[in-house]
């Protein structure tokens, strides 16, 4: 019979590590690149990470200061998406566009619009409906 595991122990076997300051930078001109394919306004990408528009600016400027651990999980999410977009459409130009096509999943409007709501929640929903899409659950 093989030993069993209790699962809290095999949870805590997959918690993520802390996003790394160096990640939280790389993560951050990574998302500054998409929001340029994506055509964002500098206002929506602000929202997108939850910061001031002031604080964005500085960020686009290469000025990040300091990142903290919810704008680190956003940006994560964000990148969760943009690769399962890009799984899932072989041409770029369609998975950049995606995100402003009016989605039946989200109530026919975009994953843009409803990213812009705000809150975290938001983006994730995004990135599960994508790999649910993909298979990836």
């Amino acid at each position: 019979m093989p030993h069993v595991v209790p699962i809290a122990a095999r949870a805590a076997d997959f918690s993520p590590e802390p996003i790394s300051d160096a990640e939280a930078g790389a993560l951050l001109r990574a998302s500054l690149n998409l929001f340029r394919l994506w055509n964002l306004t500098d206002a929506e990408a602000a929202i997108l990470l939850d910061v001031a528009p002031r604080t964005f600016a500085r960020w686009k400027a290469g000025n990040p200061g300091r990142i903290d651990r919810d704008q680190r999980t956003r940006m994560s999410n964000l990148m969760g998406i943009h690769k399962a977009l890009r799984l899932i459409f072989k041409e770029a130009d369609r998975a950049y566009a995606w995100v402003r096509k009016p989605n039946a999943a989200f109530g026919d409007k975009t994953a843009l619009a409803v990213m812009l709501n705000g809150e975290l929640t938001d983006l994730m929903r995004v990135r599960r409906y994508l790999d649910a899409e993909r298979g990836a659950w």
